[in-house]
């Protein structure tokens, strides 16, 4: 009877990649692992069994050289490759292993191993009801039982994780191990970065072997303090967990906030449950790094795919722009064709300065306006972005901010000296903005054309009068709004000419290009200062943004995605009186968005939740596209019936809290790590 352990072992982990020939204490986590083993009595023959994958090779090659013998099978199905691999080294019983458990017990396995063998069962883990620390699972199985499970396992989860067809199957007999005591919540496995500091800090309370026991690990009297550093991973986290959360959580390790756009943060949607990264997008439909399928039905892009992602005609002309080069030392002709495009749209401007995202647009276009008028004063109102003479309108009053788009935002780095050089005033609020320009030292007014209400008494007239008459740059940010309403600025619309506006998101439907367009005598300051970026030339924002405006002008979109915004919001209300829910609605009609008028934070967590459920990235934000066809739409409402119908049978918060399967989703900015 041949009693081969297999060591499931792999660089790829997804949460920390290449965990398996990390160093610890001077030890190779793998070698770690084998070298305990190696003191089981009851063990015959030990085999590592990794993929086919070429990042393996590494692992291969450095086992190998120490004579350890390697099996190499499936990435995904992990099940054929213990078959397999039990199926080549003659395996009668097979002691499965996972590499990421550093400290398992070679007497712990010597000991389950002689109750498979005394009690004449197929299988026989410590797993099914887990009592012992995470990091000592041990499962033994015979090998006709692996047979059994390979030629019957139906399920990706079950060809995945080698055992769960074991475990739930009635033909197959099995025994769990317990403890007396639940020693379940100490972590030794390895997963995470704090993980290998947790097994760091084990190893340095033993002596090199390391050939302690699992218990004179709890109780030695300085383990307790260890183990509260990864206490609070959830056992078997991994499993629950999907690839895109994962993937974030190592995020967050490497980068500052976990990603580049805090409205992209997972946190903003669903905690530990929103599928956080993309493998591809066409039309609305997402998929995730799982291959799940998913109507984006939320704000697509952050507002940039308005033709829909990956539209042909766009694509085609950036595809071409690559095959003939995005760069070189020559300028692109792109830019002039583009400058005289946004320069025919608008009959006021005359100039027009390119960039790549909308915070830079708005750094230069305040530069400009601040040279032209001789003043630094800037009056703001709405969200423009995340530099140092935005952010100090939180030095003088640090809650400035909080009523235009993103409420928390901390002014940490911004110069001190920047403090009162720029001050908020809300929209429609024109005697605010009066007390402001009566100091006498704001020299350029920053605004959105309209966000989340519609101008009242004349007000952007109004704002255009005060600004000629105080001999004041006025600056309309139209990053978000431009071509939702009509075929450019939304300041067509409403007939306010400012001095210069902005424009991004969608001018290039999801590639980056930003636009500073204006009047000559003011846009002429650009050349008295230093604006000037590498790339800001490159080709293919601008032929991106070409060939969007060309696809805009022919399906008229501008009123394609208004039409579709209007029975969004109309929607809306029906389905939340149908189901006696209060919503108050707001946005342009294109960029349409609802709050609850209770638990909002919480009836919005449950929403998304459960709207993901059904396969539909939803928030109470929905920004319409070409791509969303009536199909969509129905479905879509068809969804949002059935979630507002749960949510109006909710009596309390305390009842839809304990709906959630995570935390609520954050309202504003909060720091993550």
């Amino acid at each position: 009877m041949k009693i081969v352990c297999i060591i499931q072992a792999r660089m790829g982990s997804s949460r920390l990649p290449g965990k398996v020939m990390k160093n610890v204490n001077e030890q190779v986590l793998i070698d770690l692992l084998l070298n305990r083993l190696s003191y089981s009595v009851n063990l015959n023959q030990l085999v590592v069994a990794t993929t086919t994958n070429k990042e393996d090779d590494h692992l291969v090659n450095y086992l190998s050289a120490k004579g350890v013998l390697v099996y190499r099978g499936s990435s995904e199905n992990v099940l054929r490759r213990y078959y397999e691999c039990a199926t080549e080294v003659k395996a009668d019983i097979v002691v499965r292993i996972t590499g990421d458990c550093p400290l398992i017990d070679p007497q712990l396995v010597d000991e389950i191993i002689s109750k498979f063998i005394a009690n004449k069962v197929e299988y026989i883990s410590n797993t099914i009801s887990p009592t012992f620390p995470d990091g000592l699972d041990v499962e033994v199985f015979s090998f006709n039982a692996l047979q059994y499970a390979f030629k019957n396992a139906t399920t990706d989860y079950e060809r995945e994780h080698v055992t769960p067809f074991l475990k739930n199957s009635k033909n197959i007999t099995k025994i769990n191990i317990k403890t007396l005591e639940d020693y379940s919540h100490f972590r030794w496995t390895v997963d995470e970065r704090i993980d290998l500091d947790v097994i760091s800090e084990i190893l340095k309370l033993f002596n090199y072997p390391y050939t302690f026991t699992w218990r004179e690990v709890i109780e030695h009297p300085d383990y307790n303090q260890i183990a509260q550093r990864n206490m609070h991973i959830k056992r078997n986290e991994g499993s629950a967990l999907s690839n895109g959360q994962k993937l974030w959580k190592r995020a967050k390790h490497v980068i500052p906030g976990g990603n580049m756009l805090l409205s992209k943060r997972p946190e903003m949607f669903l905690p530990e449950h929103w599928p956080s990264y993309f493998s591809k997008a066409n039309g609305c439909s997402v998929w995730d790094l799982d291959n799940n399928h998913y109507i984006d039905v939320s704000i697509m892009g952050i507002g940039t795919n308005l033709l829909g992602y990956g539209h042909p005609k766009v694509d085609e002309a950036v595809t071409k722009c690559i095959q003939n080069g995005n760069m070189s030392t020559l300028n692109c002709p792109e830019e002039v064709l583009l400058a005289e495009r946004l320069v025919e749209l608008h009959p006021w401007s005359e100039m027009v300065r390119f960039a790549r995202t909308g915070g830079e647009a708005n750094a230069i276009a305040v530069r400009i306006a601040r040279a032209a008028s001789g003043k630094s004063g800037v009056a703001i109102c709405g969200y423009h972005g995340w530099h140092d003479w935005y952010l100090a309108a939180n030095l003088n009053e640090k809650n400035g901010l909080n009523t235009h788009l993103l409420p928390g935002l901390e002014p940490n780095g911004v110069p001190e000296e920047l403090s009162g050089s720029v001050q908020a005033f809300e929209y429609n609020d024109l005697p605010a903005l009066r007390k402001l320009i009566s100091t006498e030292h704001i020299g350029v007014v920053v605004m959105e054309v309209m966000r989340n209400h519609n101008p009242t008494d004349n007000f952007l007239e109004q704002v255009r009068d005060i600004c000629t008459q105080n001999g004041i740059v006025l600056i309309f940010d139209e990053c978000t709004s431009g071509f939702r309403e009509n075929f450019g600025g939304l300041h067509l619309k409403f007939g306010v000419e400012p001095d210069l506006a902005m424009f991004g998101k969608a001018l290039g439907n999801g590639y980056a290009v930003t636009a500073v367009i204006g009047r000559r005598e003011v846009m002429e300051y650009a050349q008295g200062s230093f604006i000037s970026s590498t790339f800001w030339t490159e080709r293919i924002g601008s032929v991106a943004a070409l060939a969007t405006l060309n696809v805009m002008q022919d399906t008229e979109s501008w009123n394609v995605v208004s039409k579709l915004g209007e029975r969004i919001k109309e929607n809306w209300d029906s389905i939340a009186k149908q189901n006696k829910i209060i919503i108050k609605q707001s946005g342009l009609r294109a960029l349409a968005s609802f709050n609850f008028d209770k638990d909002n934070l919480v009836r919005k967590t449950f929403f998304i939740q459960e709207m993901l459920d059904r396969n539909y990235l939803a928030s109470n934000s929905f920004y319409a596209s070409l791509a969303h066809s009536e199909d969509v739409l129905q479905g879509y409402f068809d969804a949002v019936d059935a979630v507002f119908g749960k949510i109006s049978k909710f009596d309390n918060h305390d009842e839809i809290l304990s709906q959630l399967r995570g935390p609520v989703c954050h309202k504003g900015f909060r720091r993550l790590n």
